[in-house]
């Protein structure tokens, strides 16, 4: 093993100093060493070396080099790879955290919850690689790495580096080695099947949720042969009869996921991840904490909302014209309340900051196209061509293409290449200009290097004006042509699934595009009247285009996004009303032509949420009915057009009124993947804050907040989370930078709301004091922070200071805790049960006094 080292240390001197070695496994020796460059601890893995000779330096690049692209939060990422003095090795971070096998070991048996969490953010890193068409293929508690409680799933290299050797493991009998862990593997690869597909991913993941529940995996054996023989005949033992406390919806899964057959186990590990996430809500939400009861009350029983006009609902996330009630239920649980804090605090929308990253030649910005005619005549034009290669280049899998709503900020914008790159971490950049000449439309594309600003190449080439369908096609070739060369991948565009060969018709779609933008960004002003002209135009275009080509069916969807532009715009729920029933119906036409069509899927499930929203339903059932509607028009959008990250944005509002903070925080992370600059980004930012915070996931919560207040410095929201963190660990408690953090919000905050905001923001002081060591200080601040009704209605103020009265973690203030939640529940006892079946972290100290149980009944 010296003689390995010493090797590794010669071949990789010049980048890596190679210190020590970790540990061995079947296939590799993982060495500890610094990257010299970015100053950074590495983990360096050097494949064995008769594994290395069976399969070769080329195919080990070839195949590590997919495995490179795969960037998602719970995925290693791989940093390099190569051959180094005759060894094979690639370069990961290294993870000063433990394996989940070491926490198996250590703890046995895992609590529920934290098993369930754990399967959820695997089964989230696997759904995405199988997408990219990567199967793993050695799913393992030692493969799987626990980082601040996060689950980061490894080795996605060496098992794609290895599966390319043959079609099954059989073949790797030449070195003494087969791909995957027989204690984990599933049947069909056991047997080494040729079609191997992520339900043996699905199997493996399975086993392992087994383990961590039981405290040993479903099958073991004498030897390998043995466990294998027991995967593809014998029964899977009962979770039960070792652990009675493991649900009956837990065990279900898991069995179905362990089916012998692939095709007897859940179609896709998305699906699994889904089922256990519905496991997740009624084991860990249903009597998790006050707020989640107290939410579900709130749509069960209508009570009166802080509208002053006295109007009552089952508590609908806040409208527009809606003056929301400040947070209830004893306790900011940030998620169940989210939609309502962001009213509150004012949470508006503002201009993203500045983004910095890397300028990788694949990751493509086409920016839109200029309208250099003189008065604007083309711009129509020029966006559709625009907005079209967009949507084409994002289907091909070898790019990272910027979204529209990115590359629009640059809209007229006289920065430069390299500012553009930087900011949208682009390394290709496409710039194009649009203009007429006689019956001629003339299009020029110029491709410019990120990394150095300079051209590398341009195009011009000239259609009819009567033929522009003709210069889209073409500019789409032309660009991917270039794109192949750049990249040195095939860059193939898929056809348009959907489409029209009438030039009226499409140059009218386009023209009613933007005049429905010009329609969202005139609402957004005030200007109502100007807004509802440019959404009468849009439809009447959308209606012409659609007689121009009665089978096309984008005329009729978007007939209802502009029916949905004016239910966002409208006053109120009356005026919303004939506007929602025009969307749905135009939505279903769409959909009778086109079931699979994801724009219409995805207006209408909006639609149907914003139905729910302004409660335009009789019955609480109904209500039921319509939130479950949309919920499954967003999911059918999302699984035929996964990047859709408008979908998943409101799939993460749905998920966070039905109280699933696993499934809000994933859909959001998700919208927030595809599309880092779609339009409502703040708003899912919060909710990723929202629910890490909730979840006690406080690193990810400290780093959603920073990225709010990166992207939205000017939105109170991003500053109210600063000091939120104050209460957690993952944030020192600095007084300084609280009341710093103080002083910002009442620069930012409303006047109107400031007596309240700021009694909240001293509270919160308070708990950085009271952390510091300062608690006298911090007890006089949290006395001077008390309101009286008037200011605070519904007492959460107390609920507030009852919390942080925890953090001092004395028995003085534990009693005074008390004496602010006998408060609280004397002025709002329909919370007592509530309080009594919370599993809130909140309340973790107090629970452990028999005090808790006599204030709460005892539920």
């Amino acid at each position: 093993m010296v003689e390995l080292l010493e090797r590794l240390k010669a071949g990789l001197s010049e980048r890596y100093d190679v210190e020590r070695e970790l540990g061995k496994g079947g296939m590799a020796t993982v060495f500890l060493a610094r990257d010299v460059k970015h100053e950074r601890r590495v983990a360096v893995k050097v494949l064995h070396d008769d594994l290395a000779a069976a399969l070769g330096a080329e195919r080990f690049r070839r195949e590590i080099q997919i495995a490179t692209s795969l960037t998602h939060p719970h995925i290693l990422t791989l940093y390099d790879s190569g051959e180094a003095e005759g060894l094979l090795y690639y370069v990961m971070p290294f993870i000063e955290g433990e394996s989940l096998r070491h926490r198996i070991d250590r703890e046995k048996q895992l609590p529920i919850d934290h098993a369930l969490k754990i399967t959820c953010e695997v089964a989230s890193a696997l759904d995405y690689a199988h997408r990219k068409g990567v199967i793993h293929r050695d799913i393992k508690p030692e493969n799987i790495l626990i980082e601040e409680g996060h689950a980061i799933v490894a080795d996605f290299g060496i098992a794609r580096a290895v599966s390319s050797m043959s079609t099954g493991a059989g073949a790797l009998t030449q070195t003494g080695m087969s791909l995957g862990t027989p204690t984990y593997m599933s049947p069909e690869q056991s047997f080494a099947e040729k079609e191997i597909d992520g339900r043996s991913d699905m199997y493996s993941l399975a086993c392992v949720l087994y383990e961590m529940l039981v405290g040993q995996p479903p099958f073991t054996g004498p030897n390998a042969q043995a466990v294998m023989a027991r995967h593809s005949m014998a029964e899977v033992p009962s979770m039960q009869i070792v652990r009675n406390t493991i649900p009956d919806e837990v065990e279900d899964v898991v069995l179905k996921a362990l089916a012998k057959l692939p095709s007897d186990r859940f179609a896709s590990v998305a699906e699994f991840s889904e089922e256990l996430q519905e496991c997740v809500i009624d084991y860990h939400t249903t009597t998790r904490r006050i707020d989640r009861r107290v939410t579900a009350e709130r749509r069960s029983v209508p009570r009166k909302t802080a509208d002053r006009r006295g109007a009552t609902s089952a508590v609908p996330p806040p409208a527009r014209w809606r003056k929301p009630a400040i947070i209830v239920a004893g306790l900011v649980v940030l998620v169940a309340s989210a939609a309502a804090a962001w009213q509150v605090w004012g949470g508006s929308p503002s201009a993203a900051g500045d983004v910095v990253g890397g300028l990788n030649p694949t990751r493509v910005a086409v920016l839109y196209f200029d309208d250099v005619s003189g008065g604007g005549q083309l711009t129509h034009i020029a966006d559709g061509l625009t907005e079209s290669l967009i949507e084409q280049l994002s289907q091909v899998q070898a790019l990272d293409v910027v979204s529209k709503g990115g590359v629009s900020k640059f809209r007229g914008s006289d920065a430069g290449a390299d500012s553009v790159a930087r900011d949208l971490k682009a390394g290709t950049l496409v710039f194009g200009t649009v203009a007429q000449q006689g019956n001629a439309l003339n299009v020029s594309v110029r491709f410019v290097d990120g990394n150095s600003g300079a051209d590398i190449e341009r195009k011009s080439f000239s259609q009819s004006t009567s033929n522009v369908l003709a210069v889209r096609d073409s500019l789409a070739v032309e660009v991917a042509n270039f794109l192949r060369a750049r990249v040195g991948e095939e860059v193939r565009l898929r056809e348009t699934r959907s489409g029209t060969s009438n030039v009226v018709a499409w140059t009218m779609l386009q023209r009613a595009e933007k005049l429905r933008k010009d329609g969202e960004r005139q609402a957004k002003s005030g200007d109502t009247l100007a807004s509802a002209k440019s959404f009468a135009d849009a439809d009447a275009q959308l209606a012409q285009s659609e007689k121009l080509d009665p089978t096309w069916v984008d005329p009729i969807a978007g007939r209802a996004r502009i029916a949905l532009a004016r239910t966002i715009a409208s006053s109120g729920p009356i005026d919303a009303k004939p506007w929602i029933a025009e969307g749905i119906a135009f939505s279903d036409r769409a959909l009778s032509r086109d079931p699979r069509n994801a724009g219409a899927l995805t207006a209408r499930g909006i639609i149907t949420y914003r139905q729910w929203a302004l409660s335009l339903f009789t019955t609480q059932r109904d209500g039921a009915e319509l939130l479950d509607k949309s919920e499954r028009d967003l999911k059918a959008a999302t699984a035929i057009q996964p990047s859709n990250a408008e979908a998943w944005s409101q799939l993460s509002q749905i998920y966070n009124q039905k109280d699933d903070l696993i499934g809000a925080k994933l859909a959001a992370s998700k919208a927030f993947e595809e599309d880092a600059y779609l339009s409502g980004t703040d708003r899912v930012l919060w909710r990723l804050y929202a629910t890490s915070y909730d979840l006690e996931h406080f690193a990810d919560a400290v780093k959603w907040c920073d990225e709010g207040g990166r992207r939205f410095p000017s939105n109170i929201s991003f500053v109210r989370c600063r000091l939120w963190l104050f209460t957690t660990s993952a944030r020192p408690p600095n007084v300084i930078e609280a009341w710093q953090d103080f002083d910002k919000l009442k620069s930012l905050a409303p006047a109107k709301t400031w007596d309240f905001q700021q009694r909240e923001a001293k509270i919160l002081v308070a708990a950085a004091l009271a952390r510091a060591g300062q608690q006298d200080s911090a007890r006089k601040l949290l006395l001077s922070a008390r309101a009286d009704t008037q200011t605070d209605p519904e007492g959460n103020l107390l609920t507030f200071e009852a919390f942080v009265r925890t953090l001092f973690k004395t028995p003085v203030d534990n009693d005074e805790a008390f004496s602010l939640l006998r408060r609280y529940l004397s002025a709002n006892p329909g919370h007592r049960k509530g309080f009594a079946e919370s599993q809130s972290w909140w309340w973790k100290t107090l629970k452990q006094d028999p005090r808790f149980s006599d204030l709460t009944g005892g539920g």
